[in-house]
């Protein structure tokens, strides 16, 4: 693996743009030190800035805020305090210019000297700066990566049946004791010392043993029971009880009557009820059939993060900690947005039984895998020449504009407007370096044989359907001949 700045800057070399004069040279590792020339004439424009801002923010007798002319500040408050200002104000804009003239692809806040003009003349400051490191990765052309792919056997398709029994199950009466499955009608009371809980009292409710949906102290007491027990007992209400939460609750039960779940018979006249299709075999081959799908799905899934490990592990190069930190608190951040309401980190930390310093050192390691993923995926873009063509970006701007329910020339022009189109272009070139990988990429299982995780088409899966249909049609005629 070659790891370099980019060539561009290997060198000190000069460009000139709006009378900006910048030069580039390598300080040490992945810095460089941006040197930046503003001509005093230009500057000049950022000192009468300067003034004009101080004209809004004193009062001069005799004239309107920000109506005082330059020289009467000047001879008031003395030139050096407009430029010290000017200098806050304008150094960043003339940064941001030069980063742009010489396309540093800078991942830091730089460090900022100032060398010549704090007092009079042509402006002069060095700005060391860490950029993206440029990465060129070798093997990437045929990863393999391992799967596990579950196989659909005959215990996998009779579960999926038997959920779908589950649901045209119907509710006998039954005397013999409760077990889990099993559901009870009850009348429940739960009070705290003598005031009574409205969430936790009901009358005829109809509950599943082991369901665990008020508190599992109930299904404990629940199992055994016939009809006509009363139960008695406390239990200490779950975080998520509300205003009650930690409150220990004295519950009184009636089990007034009891039922167990009868499912229908797997059979020709199930299926025929229950499905579109006329016998249980011809169910039983859809639902396989399903579950194939779904398990080449998943398989699809985890091939993409499977190629993004591998191709990581091709970048030998430590991930720079300024793009570490930052992926670390996108991560963080969006964690944040995905909780709910009211909800800080702190107490989702506590309330998942996780430590502060272990859950930041795994989100560390996350973070430094998924740079070193980004940096190989840009190095496949450039290897492979992958280009990304307007109309891609358009189509993106688009599903984005969808997304923020905004129109799509009004994304554009926002993206334009914050100089982040770029990015937007460089993330589809790899996401399109990333389908590379994937396409090129072979998939096998554990024992190192090929994985097909091609979907089939629907004409293939109704010719799939109809050969297991024939099949089960032909073993019937062969019994019936038998």
């Amino acid at each position: 693996m070659l790891v370099s700045v980019s060539n561009r800057v290997r060198e000190a070399h000069r460009y000139t743009l709006r009378s900006l004069e910048t030069s580039v040279e390598t300080v040490e590792g992945h810095k460089v030190r941006l040197h930046v020339a503003v001509p005093a004439d230009r500057f000049e424009r950022a000192v009468d800035a300067a003034f004009r801002k101080l004209a809004q923010e004193v009062k001069i007798p005799g004239f309107r805020p920000g109506k005082a002319p330059r020289k009467l500040l000047e001879a008031q408050f003395g030139a050096g305090v407009a430029r010290e200002q000017a200098l806050r104000d304008a150094i960043p804009e003339y940064y941001t210019e030069a980063v742009g003239a010489e396309q540093l692809d800078t991942i830091a806040a730089p460090e900022i000297d100032i060398t010549a003009g704090e007092e009079e003349g042509d402006v002069e400051f060095d700005a060391v700066v860490e950029l993206r490191p440029e990465v060129t990765i070798s093997g990437y052309q045929d990863l393999q990566v391992t799967l596990e792919v579950p196989e659909i056997d005959d215990e996998a398709v009779d579960a999926q049946i038997d959920q779908l029994r589950e649901r045209f199950a119907e509710l006998e009466d039954s005397s013999t004791p409760l077990v889990d499955g099993d559901f009870a009608s009850i009348d429940v009371q739960g009070y705290v010392h003598d005031e009574v809980i409205d969430g936790l009292t009901s009358t005829d409710y109809l509950y599943e043993v082991g369901s665990g949906r008020v508190v599992p102290e109930l299904d404990d007491e629940l199992r055994g029971e016939r009809p006509g027990a009363i139960l008695k007992f406390n239990a200490t209400l779950p975080a998520t009880a509300g205003e009650h939460a930690g409150d220990e609750v004295s519950f009184q039960v009636l089990v007034k009557e009891t039922k167990r779940k009868v499912l229908p018979a797997g059979d020709d006249e199930f299926a025929s009820e229950a499905s579109e299709f006329d016998t249980i075999a011809e169910l039983g081959a859809d639902v396989r059939a399903r579950l194939e799908t779904y398990a080449k799905l998943q398989a699809q899934v985890a091939l993409r993060d499977k190629v993004l490990e591998a191709v990581a592990e091709l970048v030998g190069l430590e991930p720079p900690e300024a793009l570490v930190d930052q992926e670390v608190q996108r991560r963080l951040h969006d964690l944040a947005h995905r909780l709910p309401e009211g909800v800080s980190l702190e107490q989702y930390l506590q309330a998942t039984g996780q430590e502060p310093e272990a859950f930041l050192a795994g989100a560390r390691g996350g973070a430094a895998q998924a740079v070193r993923a980004d940096l190989a995926l840009r190095s496949v873009v450039a290897q492979e020449e992958i280009e990304v063509t307007d109309a891609e970006v358009d189509a993106e701007v688009e599903r984005l504009a969808e997304r923020l329910d905004e129109k799509p020339a009004k994304v554009h022009k926002d993206l334009d407007q914050r100089g982040v189109l770029d990015e937007l272009r460089s993330e589809v070139a790899r996401g399109k370096a990333l389908q590379f990988l994937v396409e090129n990429a072979q998939a096998v299982d554990p024992a190192g044989n090929a994985l097909d995780l091609e979907l089939p088409t629907e004409s293939e899966a109704e010719s799939e359907a109809e050969t297991e249909h024939g099949s089960s049609d032909s073993e019937t005629t062969e019994d019936d001949e038998a």
